[in-house]
């Protein structure tokens, strides 16, 4: 298994020009599905412990049998923006284009997000739990957004919060500051992903106003008695300017990520949400009109266990993926519904694809190798 260093949009990308004339005559589907599931492969150090006993043979299968690629590390969000070719700024231009997507007025103005998180202290560090793990309402936000703007009325910066999860911060002139996004950090010591860049000194500084504000406000006093995580922290990440989609690689987005149906809809690509499982989707009509395609569907079940580091819930949701997703979807690459199949997993380490086509399934002698090789 080789390590590219080519452009990875180039080499992610799954055409969707010219279609293959000789699949048609000899039955095969020409439809081209793509599978985006992060932190699929468990940490190195960890990983054998973890996938001890796990029985997931259409996943091996998919492993095994496919061409594999790896390519170098990238977040999910990265990866998105370079599918779709949207340039990187200096950061990866997250912001804007899902601002839009929750309504919000994105002007030529620089934006980053500044999601709600919650720090954990643990001995000697600082664990970021993000807001997919807790829960969160309008009323409360709206009061916290209230008080960081009063707060920072005299500055150049403002906060924003069109949905109570996803927060963000307008900034007068552009930042010379490069950040981590989300993903990155979820479960993760703060310390080693805060900010860089020339700005840098001064946004540390505005990340510990907002700690010191939120630590005091009302809403944790109360959250704090009922038993809920504190909301005591932003996390500022995905700043940019509103940026063209140059690309189209998909004809359909299936996805509950919002970044996802946020460049799919930029770059004027059908966005759905993501069907139950992979029978449904090969059954709904939105699918089975449009069989010379290809199609992004973004599996992102395991996001939370890794973000938890819960090795328990990860192998329950690496065994759903197996019913839901990989059998059926193997199956019909054997039937020929689906002429090609993809995974592509980004990770902490590296970013692999693994491709397969029909006639790659005929070879049995190919095996998957061990999770640890993948991690």
């Amino acid at each position: 298994m080789r390590v590219e260093s080519a452009p990875l949009a180039d080499a992610l990308q799954t055409a969707t020009g010219s279609r293959n004339a000789r699949a048609t005559l000899r039955g095969d589907s020409p439809m081209q599905c793509t599978l985006l599931i992060p932190c699929l492969f468990w940490p190195k150090e960890s990983a054998e412990a973890a996938t001890s006993g796990l029985t997931v043979p259409a996943l091996g299968t998919l492993l095994g049998r496919s061409r594999p690629q790896r390519f170098e590390a990238i977040p999910i969000e990265g990866w998105l923006c370079q599918a779709f070719q949207v340039e990187r700024q200096q950061d990866w231009p997250v912001a804007p284009f899902t601002l839009a997507v929750d309504g919000g007025e994105v002007g030529d103005a620089y934006w980053l997000r500044a999601d709600p998180v919650h720090l954990e202290v643990e001995r000697d560090r600082l664990r970021m739990i993000g807001s997919a793990l807790f829960d969160l309402d309008a009323d409360e936000t709206q009061s916290f957004v209230s008080a960081l703007n009063t707060h920072f009325a005299s500055t150049a910066i403002s906060f924003h919060a069109p949905a109570p999860k996803r927060w963000y911060v307008r900034v007068e002139r552009s930042p010379k500051l490069v950040t981590h996004c989300a993903s990155e950090v979820a479960g993760q010591d703060v310390q080693r992903f805060l900010p860089s860049g020339p700005d840098a000194r001064e946004w540390h500084g505005i990340f510990n106003e907002v700690q010191m504000l939120l630590h005091a406000h009302v809403v944790n006093a109360a959250r704090e008695e009922r038993g809920e995580p504190v909301v005591n922290s932003v996390w500022f990440w995905g700043g940019g300017v509103q940026a063209p989609v140059h690309g189209r690689p998909y004809d359909q987005v299936w996805s509950d990520d919002v970044l996802a149906t946020a460049l799919a809809i930029s770059g004027d690509v059908p966005a759905l949400r993501r069907p139950a499982d992979a029978t449904a989707w090969l059954t709904l009509p939105d699918t089975e009109a449009t069989g010379d395609s290809s199609h992004l569907i973004v599996l992102d079940d395991l996001a939370a266990a890794s973000a938890q580091q819960d090795g328990t819930l990860w192998r329950e949701r690496v065994a759903a993926l197996e019913k839901e997703w990989f059998a059926p979807l193997v199956r019909a690459l054997r039937e020929r519904r689906i002429s090609r199949l993809a995974l592509v997993v980004p990770g902490e380490t590296g970013c692999w694809r693994f491709d397969l086509r029909h006639r790659d399934l005929l070879k049995f002698w190919r095996h998957a190798k061990s999770w640890t090789e993948y991690a």
